[in-house]
């Protein structure tokens, strides 16, 4: 447990400073040692909970909220993140599907950073629509696999130009924070989920004092551009190693 914990700080420290929870990278590394598949999502959720809490106030102290781009995904996304939470999932199609999509966002966003800039004239506004459906399809997955969601949606916004980066990170930082709360609900309906999360209590404890290092760093740390790539880079890095997990166990 001490080593998974580290790990666990490590993550949390390094997703944090780029507005993220590291759920995914804790869903892995559960994978790896072996926990009770039915109480990893939870836990991973757990982690997001505690991880993104610092982020979404200091961006907000900033500044940085933009209710209009946000409310939206929230509104599709809560609803079906607490249905997702209480749903079971086998684990072979919830890899086989996050190494997919995540490949496809990794991949789109690497190529278009480069065109994202600060004129505020190229920025686009969405259809309510689309951000709905886009909320709620995303929405679900966090619930179901135990991620908040903003490794997804941070993506697509840059892709979108939807709005000022530090908005995006805002947006996508409150969006973890929010499914993260919503599916925790719907894990902790399942009466085994909620016996056995007491028993993981120093992750917990290593994702908060990561949390907090990486919220000390996360503000004046990067560039506009640069979190567009560093976003790229940690989506594309988790696909690869979903990627080599898949191929090992085929």
């Amino acid at each position: 447990m001490l080593i998974l914990s580290i790990l666990f700080f490590v993550t949390a420290t390094l997703y944090s400073s780029v507005g993220f929870g590291g759920g995914s990278t804790y869903l892995a590394l559960l994978l790896i040692w072996g926990v009770p598949y039915y109480i990893f999502p939870a836990i991973a959720l757990l982690c997001n909970i505690f991880v993104v809490s610092g982020n979404c106030f200091n961006y907000i102290r900033a500044g940085n909220l933009n209710l209009k781009l946000l409310v939206p995904y929230l509104i599709g996304s809560v609803p079906l993140a607490f249905i997702g939470g209480s749903l079971e999932i086998d684990k072979s199609l919830f890899e086989v599907l996050l190494f997919f999509v995540l490949s496809a966002a990794g991949i789109l966003l690497l190529f278009k950073f480069k065109s994202y800039d600060d004129i505020e004239s190229n920025y686009k506004k969405i259809p309510f629509i689309v951000s709905l459906f886009i909320g709620s399809l995303l929405g679900l997955i966090s619930g179901v696999v135990g991620i908040g969601g903003g490794i997804f949606l941070s993506p697509i916004l840059f892709l979108l130009r939807a709005g000022k980066p530090q908005q995006i990170v805002t947006t996508a930082s409150i969006f973890i924070l929010i499914n993260s709360v919503s599916g925790i609900i719907g894990q902790l309906t399942k009466n085994a989920v909620f016996n056995e999360i007491s028993n993981y209590w120093v992750l917990l404890l290593a994702v908060i004092i990561g949390g907090q290092l990486g919220n000390f760093l996360n503000l004046k740390l990067f560039s506009t551009k640069i979190l567009a790539l560093l976003t790229a880079v940690l989506v594309i890095f988790v696909a690869i190693r979903m990627g080599l997990k898949l191929a090992a166990f085929e």
